[in-house]
């Protein structure tokens, strides 16, 4: 074609210079890692709050009057579902109670640094905080646990324990949901690691928005369909640190979320439709799912006579630490070794009846 009638050939367009492909009119900023949109930086901010808004909507998360416990570790995830929720309660009148609930589990160095990320947003979005602290509940801080057990199994401790903390907590706070910052990433992660485990009672539900609503508290994750990325980059992120456990270098999980990150350089859509394949799965009706029933020591859910907290409590307490670690395997024509010595009649610290009275759930 002749260049005299059309004119010099313009060069390509830089990344900079393109316009929103939302609203036409400002420049493209980022380029979004669910969609891989061009966008504005304005366009981003309502766009992200809009799709967390019709989470809660579509779910039916909450309804008007809700006390709710927003779990807050000082994490990026928890800073901003902080934020993010009490903007919305405002904008479209949820009529919500908000509190921050934070579990100190006693690492020096890590939790007290981020704890204190979560008393600036205690007074940055208003809201009041309840720390409950492992020491407090059990008698004993995961610096305690790690010099008993070593690195290799703390991550037990803690995931169990923390669980617990957070109900417990809740239940002091007299909260009708807990909603946690889980996101995109963190329920692929979870779909894969259940079926790399074979856990089928857990791949059966890991990918509901709302959990527990058997039990004491339910829990939510209005961040479900909300990948990692965005929330880094969400404006509103106001933390100059990421904390990471310094127990935690060799966690399984980590595994599994370097291999989420790799599916994601090769196709963004992999973690929504890893999400998707766990929404549908089905468990044959012949399956044999475990029982909800409640410890009879502290109260707490359990499927079994004592809830693991208590099983790695009297581990603790007797000076044999990895008692409850692991898979517990039935003996014939008994109980598993674990629940073998948890069952006897001695009554150490671990009793959360004894020492720290029992929170009804």
């Amino acid at each position: 074609m002749d260049s005299a009638v059309d004119g010099p050939r313009q060069p390509p367009a830089r990344a900079g210079s393109r316009l929103c492909t939302r609203c036409g009119e400002r420049k493209a900023a980022l380029k979004r890692p669910k969609t891989l949109e061009q966008i504005c930086r304005e366009c981003f901010y309502i766009v992200f709050e809009d799709e967390i808004h019709q989470t809660i909507v579509e779910n039916n998360l909450f309804k008007p009057g809700d006390r709710v416990a927003i779990g807050a570790s000082g994490g990026k995830d928890s800073t901003v579902l902080a934020y993010v929720l009490s903007e919305l309660n405002h904008r479209h009148k949820y009529c919500l109670d908000l509190f921050l609930l934070s579990v100190d589990e006693g690492i020096t160095g890590y939790r007290d640094d981020s704890l204190e990320t979560v008393k600036r947003n205690e007074i940055q979005y208003g809201l009041p905080l309840k720390i409950i602290s492992y020491k407090d509940l059990y008698g004993w801080t995961m610096d305690d646990i790690v010099k008993a057990i070593g690195l290799k199994n703390n991550c037990t401790f803690c995931g169990v324990f923390r669980r617990q903390a957070l109900d417990r907590g809740a239940a002091l706070l007299k909260v009708d949901k807990i909603v946690t910052g889980h996101n995109a990433d963190d329920i692929a992660e979870t779909v894969l690691l259940n079926i790399l485990r074979g856990d089928i009672a857990r791949l059966s539900r890991c990918t509901f928005i709302t959990t527990g609503e058997d039990g004491p508290i339910p829990r939510c994750k209005p961040f479900k369909y909300t990948y990692e990325k965005e929330i880094v980059i969400y404006p509103y992120y106001a933390i100059s640190h990421i904390f990471s456990c310094i127990y935690s270098p060799n966690a399984y999980r980590g595994f599994a979320r370097e291999f989420i990150k790799d599916l994601e350089r090769m196709r963004p859509r992999a973690i929504l439709d890893i999400i998707k394949s766990g929404e549908n799965f089905r468990i044959s009706t012949t399956t044999r799912m475990p029982e909800q029933g409640t410890c009879e020591r502290c109260g707490y859910i359990s499927s079994q006579k004592l809830c693991k907290a208590c099983v790695l409590l009297d581990g603790l307490n007797r000076g044999l630490p990895k008692l409850g670690v692991g898979r517990t395997k039935g003996v014939a024509g008994g109980d598993s070794d674990c629940e073998q010595q948890a069952k006897r009649p001695e009554r150490s610290r671990s009793s959360l009846q004894g020492k720290h009275g029992n929170i009804d759930f």
